[in-house]
């Protein structure tokens, strides 16, 4: 009796980075790998549209320099777990510790990246081997969020939110782009339980982490 061979349906993937020309050498790395289907790509600003308009299974987050963006990432992403792809120099601990699912390094073959993202997207989680083999020698990292859940970004985030100020205010002041501020602005929200900035205020409020 022959063996059978049961196809896999290709995984639904959401391609995410805000460098044009990476996001476009990704695409044509994976564009004829049949385990992967792309159903669309865009920058972090456009991601929650992307997400709602597409559906993917896994998202594919080319991270760049942008480790402080992941927790609204996987905030914004709901069931679809997300593979970040870091440099060599980035912070990949602390990626994982946002939630996302799968880490490999920027530079990843067709092979192994498709491989990563069937398999994140079938609910396992996926680590470069150097990672792996340095995290399961050494303690787990401490992790970067206070007793409140947020981390330093975020608090500073949300004293400039409890003065006033909006997305582009809070950039200018921190140095960091608009759609950074508001992916930090929204992690806040989700932490706090809030569905406006004014109750995010008023809950912190209620817990000591602002003063009004």
């Amino acid at each position: 009796m022959g063996g059978y061979h049961v196809a896999m349906a290709a995984a639904r993937t959401l391609l995410v980075g805000d460098d044009p020309l990476a996001r476009a050498g990704v695409a044509s790395l994976l564009g004829g790998v049949p385990e992967v289907e792309l159903v669309g790509s865009g920058g972090l600003e456009e991601a929650p549209a992307l997400l709602a308009a597409t559906g993917p299974e896994v998202v594919l987050w080319d991270s760049g320099g942008a480790e402080d963006s992941a927790a609204a990432l996987v905030g914004a992403a709901g069931e679809a777990p997300v593979l970040a792809l870091f440099r060599a120099s980035g912070r990949p601990g602390e990626l994982w510790r946002a939630g996302v699912r799968g880490l490999l390094e920027r530079g990843a073959g067709a092979a192994p990246l498709s491989a990563a993202l069937m398999a994140t997207a079938r609910g396992l989680a996926v680590l470069e081997p150097g990672l792996a083999g340095a995290w399961l020698r050494a303690p787990p990292p401490t992790a970067d969020d206070g007793p409140d859940g947020l981390t330093p970004r975020e608090r500073e985030v949300l004293d400039l939110l409890a003065e006033g100020l909006g997305n582009k205010a809070i950039a200018g002041r921190l140095g960091v782009s608009d759609h950074t501020a508001k992916f930090h602005v929204n992690a806040i929200l989700q932490k706090l339980g809030a569905g406006t900035r004014a109750e995010a205020i008023v809950r912190a409020a209620r817990r000591g982490l602002v003063v009004l």
